[in-house]
């Protein structure tokens, strides 16, 4: 028997659920892009963004996912043969490595242990071994969606103590999730995406830069060069070409919601609580030794907005869910055996009724699967939001 009629839920690190309201202010057909509304929509949205990022510094934006924003980072801000260090902590740490090393940067990776944090103390002796500063940049994902591992960015910050390297952080599956400060804690350049915690669908690229770093090194071509952008008057410059115009309304539609009707320390608070009632799940479905559990063991090291599960049988709960109850969970991405694990999103538009759905569709799946785990964890997690939400 199916009970997959209804809207489909979709749990997975991106892309996010998007607002109905945001794929309303979308459907619209384009305007002229050189006067006018958009012109000044555009302008706002800019601003919107510096605050979203905790930055009163520059900002280019490109048409593009998070690969994108990756590779405008890396060819402004490095010239070939220039070294990087990598602190990975998952798959996207590695594929980040990966896609700069392609640029023709000396990348050295330095690997958590793993489902750990990148370690502020070994980053310290690291660059404290490196007394001519070769070392260009140190790059991090403050979350690296496949493993689901946060890292601390103010300790690493700290970490680098005097030394010169640029500070770059990839907040694609953190922004608008977990607490970002980008000029308070010393990031140096800052990219993220519209896909995920900022609720708008894939197609927008955002590199977010101090003064510091703005001359750069890198020999970006001209559709890469983030001066331009940064620098723009006219509409089209911000975006090297014609911009993305549903895509704008879309965006403000959405940070409107995030920064000036919920705000954001509370969309922060909101998914924290989201996270912890998911890791309440998973302790009393784990409490037997043989159900499911954390990737991540240390709680400060977890991301709120994403949780990676190891659970045997978990491709066939996978299965089970998108086919019976129209829940689809993230593959386990990056995992030494991937069918069993998987990824619960908590990330973006996101309720606590529809995460508790999916909670409870989870272990409505494992009793039906046969699947080994301790009964109760969804009334665990239903008790972590009461006891969060107070009276």
């Amino acid at each position: 028997m199916s009970f997959a009629a209804g809207r489909p839920m979709l749990a997975i690190p991106g892309p996010s659920p998007v607002p109905d309201r945001v794929l309303r202010a979308m459907h619209r057909p384009s305007p002229d892009i050189y006067a006018g509304e958009l012109v000044e929509l555009n302008l706002r949205l800019m601003q919107d963004l510096r605050r979203l990022a905790g930055t009163r510094q520059h900002l280019a934006a490109y048409i593009g996912n998070g690969h994108a924003a990756w590779e405008a980072a890396a060819v402004n801000l490095l010239a070939p043969g220039d070294r990087a260090l990598v602190l990975s902590s998952g798959h996207f740490g590695q594929g980040w490595a990966e896609a700069v090393a392609g640029l023709g940067v000396q990348v050295e990776v330095l690997e958590s242990a793993p489902f750990a944090a990148p370690d502020p103390q070994r980053l310290r002796e690291r660059l404290g071994a490196d007394r001519v500063g070769e070392i260009r940049a140190v790059l991090v994902c403050q979350v690296d969606t496949a493993s689901s591992v946060r890292a601390d960015i103010p300790a690493l910050r700290a970490a680098m103590a005097d030394h010169p390297a640029a500070l770059v952080v990839d907040a694609i599956a953190s922004l608008g999730c977990d607490e970002m400060r980008m000029d308070d804690w010393g990031v140096d350049v800052l990219i993220s995406a519209s896909q995920k915690g900022l609720m708008v669908p894939p197609g927008m690229a955002f590199v977010w830069y101090s003064e510091r770093v703005a001359a750069g090194r890198g020999v970006a071509s001209p559709y890469w060069d983030w001066r331009p952008r940064t620098a723009a008057a006219e509409l089209w410059r911000h975006w090297g070409g014609t911009p993305p115009v549903q895509h704008l309304y879309g965006m403000a539609e959405a940070l409107a919601m995030l920064l000036d009707e919920e705000g954001l320390e509370a969309a922060w608070a909101r998914h924290e609580a989201l996270a912890a009632a998911t890791w309440a799940a998973l302790e009393v479905w784990g409490a037997g030794g043989t159900g499911p559990r954390a990737l991540v063991a240390e709680r400060a090291a977890r991301a709120h907005s994403v949780t990676g599960v190891a659970l045997p049988g978990a491709a066939r709960l996978r299965e089970w869910t998108e086919r019976v109850a129209g829940l689809t969970l993230g593959v386990g991405l990056g995992a030494a055996e991937p069918g069993d694990a998987l990824r619960i999103a908590h990330m973006g538009h996101l309720s606590a009724q529809a995460h508790l759905g999916t909670l409870a569709t989870i272990e409505a799946g494992m009793v039906a699967l046969g699947l080994p785990h301790s009964p109760g964890g969804a009334a665990a997690a239903a008790a972590e939001i009461a006891r969060r939400a107070g009276g």
